[in-house]
This record gives structure tokens, sequence and C-alpha cells, in this order.
């Protein structure tokens, strides 16, 4: 539209509008909180209506993404989106970083949509016979879950069904162990005899040079396909758009490639690498992580300082640091303890976390400024650039905690 010789659109200053007013209404005259809020409401039903027709054109996309090939996530125009969107809300007076915020949750919910709506599965991909032996285990639920999904056929395997894991892979494309660490390699011995030479076996634990050598020594004899997986992430989350899966190849290229791609149609993030590399960088990402945060909570239980009276002058920090610890210890003792117990570099981590909080302790108890501030230094050096990501990133994390405290 033109207006003044001027293009009228959202990089300009918008036009005021004028206040709504009730029928018969006084301008001059200060509206009820009761009408305002009536008139909040009606808005969001409109917001709400408007997310449904977005949410209708998405599954438009996705089909047309089906039928060309495309993957669900594009980066680029989601680059594009929020930038626009931050630019158009800075246009009408709105906040552009929380403005940014709302459609970084839309662009998610649209993600999983189009990945519920099989965006990413080749038109051609034919459907597979999936057994899940552990399906009624909560990530075995979230395997069956996610193989049904894109269309594949799923036999679900558990102690209480009438099925076994023998006879499932024998008839399966695809066999995934998804059962506790410490069994998992006697079961990959009872089940791998039995999965057909045009098969793959699969894993899902969190360590993974042992459960893939049991792997191809099970299936040695048929030469089925082997591969490794590792979900980084709990089967409490809320969504798997952008969660995390490192595959492993084992035996069988044509099967990496088809897993690898199962998991990015479902709007995973795929990482390969080998299982030494795996168990290497686990030793940090979660033995180093959980040592921590437990040498926390061991440490909080015991200083004989109520919860309660630390929460009473809480920072937002705190907090979240509070937050992964009940976390943590609301959770699988048993999970945990397979996951650092047999990581053949655990002894390493600890070590190493011990080393580091005796020096902590000895400088701290010295009062020794300069070295405290050398190994601040020392630290900052190694984070370098990825510094940056963090402020901004925490920043937006306890923002969040603050607004839901």
């Amino acid at each position: 539209a033109r207006r003044g010789g001027g293009t009228l659109g959202m990089s300009a200053s918008p036009p005021a509008l004028p206040p709504a007013l009730p029928p018969g209404g006084d301008p001059a005259a200060p509206r009820s909180l009761s009408l305002l809020r009536a008139m909040i409401d009606a808005l969001d039903r409109d917001l709400l209506q408007i997310v449904a027709r977005r949410m209708a054109l998405v599954a438009e996309v996705a089909a047309y993404k089906r039928a060309h090939g495309l993957p669900v996530r594009d980066a680029a125009r989601e680059r594009e989106v929020l930038a626009a969107r931050a630019h158009d809300a800075e246009a009408l007076g709105l906040p552009p970083g929380e403005v940014e915020s709302i459609f970084r949750l839309l662009l998610r919910a649209s993600r999983d949509q189009q990945a519920a709506l099989r965006a990413g599965v080749p038109p051609d991909d034919e459907p597979r016979t999936v057994a899940v032996v552990g399906g009624h285990g909560r990530l075995g639920r979230v395997m069956a879950a996610l193989f049904g999904e894109l269309g594949h056929r799923v036999l679900v395997v558990d102690r209480d069904t009438a099925l076994g894991g023998a006879e499932a892979a024998a008839v399966a494309d695809v066999t995934i162990v998804s059962v506790p660490i410490e069994v998992t390699e006697a079961v990959i011995r009872e089940v791998g005899p039995h999965v057909p030479a045009h098969g793959v076996l699969m894993d899902v634990t969190s360590i993974k040079e042992a459960p893939v050598a049991a792997m191809l020594a099970a299936t040695a004899a048929r030469g089925a396909s082997v591969v490794g997986t590792h979900p980084m992430f709990g089967p409490s989350v809320h969504t798997l758009q952008g969660q995390r899966v490192v595959v492993c190849p084992g035996r069988g290229e044509g099967w990496r490639a088809w897993v690898a791609a199962a998991f990015a149609a479902r709007g995973l993030v795929v990482t390969e690498t080998t299982p030494a590399a795996h168990d290497r960088a686990m030793a940090v990402v979660q033995v180093l992580t959980h040592f921590q945060t437990q040498a926390m909570g061991v440490t909080l239980a015991r200083l004989g300082v109520p919860l309660a009276e630390t929460l009473r002058f809480t920072s937002p920090a705190y907090l979240l640091e509070l937050y992964v610890a009940a976390r943590h210890f609301a959770q699988s003792p048993a999970l945990y303890g397979s996951i650092e117990m047999r990581n053949p570099r655990t002894g390493e981590v600890t070590a190493a976390f011990q080393d580091a909080a005796r020096e902590l302790a000895e400088v701290i108890a010295h009062g020794d400024q300069a070295r405290f501030e050398a190994l601040f230094a020392e630290v900052h050096a190694f984070f370098g650039s990825f510094t940056a990501e963090a402020l901004e990133q925490s920043s937006y994390l306890i923002d969040r905690i603050v607004e839901r405290a």
C-alpha cells in the first residue's frame, strides 16, 4: 500500500490504533479491570485461531516436503523468519527478543508437526518391521513410538509379552535392544544370532565400545548389519525436535544410512562417530557432569543447612543448579550408576575432578588471589569464543526461571 508517497509495511511505524470501546462508551471514562481482561481474553482467542491457521499451512508444507524429498528442518529459512519477525516486532514497538522467543516455540511446534506427518520420509521408503526388545521400558516406548510414527510395523518385546526376543528378531528387519546397561550384552547374545542376514541389530545404551563389539560377535555367523546408537535425551522430553542422537557404525553401510535418515526424519540431530570416540566424549559429557552434580547433591544433604533456608536467599544461578541436582536425584540410580561405572575412562575423569577440587580448596584456604585469578584465566581461555554463547544462552535460561519462579 502507498501512503503519503512512502511504502507502508512492517518495516515502517504503523499508524496508532484507536482504543476499543464498548457501544456507547465514553472515551474519557476508564475501563474496568474486568472489561480489560475480557478484551485481552478475546484477543488471545484470536491469536490461537491464527496459530491454528498457521499450523494448517504447516501441514501443507509437510506434504510438499515429503513429495519432494526435502528435510523437515530448513535452518536458513528459520533464521530468515526469526530475523524478520524481530524486525517487525521492533517496528511495532514490541520487544524483539521476546517476540523472537515466541516464534522459536512456534517453529519448534511446526517442525514437530511436520515430523509427525512424516515430512522427512522419502515417498518411496518402504515400511519395515522393527522389533523393540525392552519396548515397555521408558526409552523403549520412545523408540517404538518413533519408528511407528515413521510408518513402520513395530513388534514390542518385553518380560511381560508372549513374544520373545529371539522370535521377534528372526522376523524383523530392524531389531533394537533397549534394556538396562547391565543386561544389554546378555540380551544381545540372546537375540543377535537370530537377526537375518538382510537385517540390522542396534542398541540404545549410553556406552558404545562393549555393546557394539558384542553385537558384531553375536551376528557374525549370518553377517547381519550392526549399528550402535545413543539417544542423548531422556524419555521425559516434550519433543524430539533438536534432540541429539549419536550413531556409531558397526557393520553394513546401507543400514547405517537408513538408521541415521530415520532419526533425522523425526527431527533428531544425528552425530556420527566411532564407539571409542563416543565413550571418550561421554566420559566428559555424562560421567563428569553427573559426578559433579552428585558431589554437589551429597554436599548439600550433609552440610546441615535446610534447603528451604537457602531458597529464601536464592539467586537465579543457584536455583538453576538446584533444579539440575534435584532432577538428577529424582531419577534412577541404577541408570546413572551403570553410565559412570561402565565407562572405560571414568577413573581418569573422576581423578581429574578430585585433583581440581583439591587445588581450588587449597587456593581458597590460603587466600591466594593470584593463583585464583590464574585458574580463572586458564579456564576462560579454554572456553574461548564459546563464552559469548554461554553468556547469552544462560541469561535466557535465567530469565525464564525468574519468570516462572
